[in-house]
């Protein structure tokens, strides 16, 4: 039994899902390739050879698989009924949304019927408790003590459906470069895994370790140069699963803080999306119209390399990331300040400093040839 020790609970689960995910994605991998499941190149994307883009079967499975052994060795035991079947209902909302992802990586669904699929996803798992219902206000702006502001039913299943959709939406938009997706959410799990357990919340910390373990088992075949893609069914999963943690944890009660904590982690994806967005719309086109508005685009088209660009992202994440875990634990800020504002500026130097000496070397090249 490990119920008694949330921290292992939470170490098994991350270790189990990396060492299953890492295990598994060969394998579909190699059933892509017989069945002739990959994605062809195009102007519009980065790789020049066919790749199999089923690999978000193996993040599923490999997430699935640590989960249902944390539960069969009691991991789940203490948990109270609420949060146990908030659990189960995040699993069954994700595996749908993966079901929805992987249905258009093979069938090429239209954009509509796929946004249709993940509203009615997310007004189900609404229904069975994962929501948003309230506001608790830190202070009374009108004076007096504070309080808690519920929200009507139909406000809370508004909230929580923008919610959900919005962040499966930018993780998958997100999911332009070798390693970009699953980094940045394996990022995002462990700072949801650190904010839930700071704030005693253990049942999404179990799911956020679960999720990082199998992104970080997934990265061992995507990082660039990769062998297999995610796939719109693994981008899906990843998002609303990230999206339904920071619900069931540290958004459950919609505080000022507590909302800015998924926020804060979340923020990069969430105004990329934004910005794309923006900029279709500003132009008279779709918000689903395929471009190369995306930030890691603008990266590299400012010459910074694939790898290069993936790394800084990373590097904004994490210190995103830690912002949230100064807000939650005030005697450690500074620390985690530091360390994150030093790993930042120390990859933006990094970054400029060999981008500078490509652009230099290309010069020389480029005299010497005249």
């Amino acid at each position: 039994m490990i119920s008694s020790r949330p921290d292992f609970a939470a170490v098994l689960a991350f270790g189990c899902a990396a060492l299953f995910t890492a295990l598994i994605v060969p394998l579909v991998r190699a059933m892509g390739l017989r069945w002739g499941l990959i994605d062809q190149p195009d102007a519009r994307k980065q790789h020049t050879a066919p790749m199999v883009r089923l690999g978000g079967v193996g993040i599923v499975a490999g997430f699935v698989v640590a989960l249902l052994l944390i539960w069969g060795l009691g991991g789940f035991v203490a948990l109270p009924p609420l949060q146990d079947a908030q659990i189960w209902t995040t699993l069954a909302g994700a595996l749908c949304f993966f079901v929805i992802g992987l249905a258009d990586d093979l069938f090429a669904l239209p954009p509509l019927p796929r946004l249709a699929g993940q509203l009615l996803v997310a007004m189900a798992v609404w229904s069975q408790g994962v929501r948003i219902g309230a506001i608790d206000l830190p202070y009374n702006p009108f004076g007096g003590a504070p309080g808690s502001i519920e929200l009507s039913d139909g406000l809370s299943l508004l909230t929580t459906v923008i919610w959900l959709v919005g962040i499966t939406n930018a993780i998958n938009w997100l999911d332009g470069l070798d390693g970009l997706a699953a980094g940045v959410s394996g990022i995002a799990a462990v700072g949801l895994l650190s904010v839930s357990y700071s704030l005693n919340q253990p049942a999404p910390g179990l799911l956020a370790a679960a999720l990082a373990g199998s992104c970080l088992g997934f990265l061992r075949h995507n990082f660039n140069p990769a062998r297999i893609f995610m796939g719109d069914g693994g981008s899906y999963f990843l998002g609303f699963a990230l999206a339904a943690i920071s619900i069931v944890g540290p958004a459950k009660g919609l505080t000022s803080v507590s909302l800015l904590l998924p926020l804060l982690i979340l923020s990069l994806p969430l105004a990329d999306m934004s910005a794309v967005i923006m900029g279709r719309l500003s132009q008279g086109r779709s918000p689903f119209y395929p471009d190369r508005r995306h930030l890691h685009h603008r990266l590299l088209r400012a010459g910074f390399s694939h790898r290069r660009t993936v790394v800084l992202i990373y590097a904004f994440t994490q210190w995103l990331a830690a912002l949230a875990l100064v807000l939650v634990n005030a005697e450690l800020r500074f620390l985690w300040l530091a360390l994150a504002t030093a790993v930042l500026i120390g990859v933006v130097i990094a970054c400029r400093r060999s981008l500078k000496r490509e652009q230099e070397l290309q010069q020389a090249q480029a005299g010497d040839g005249g």
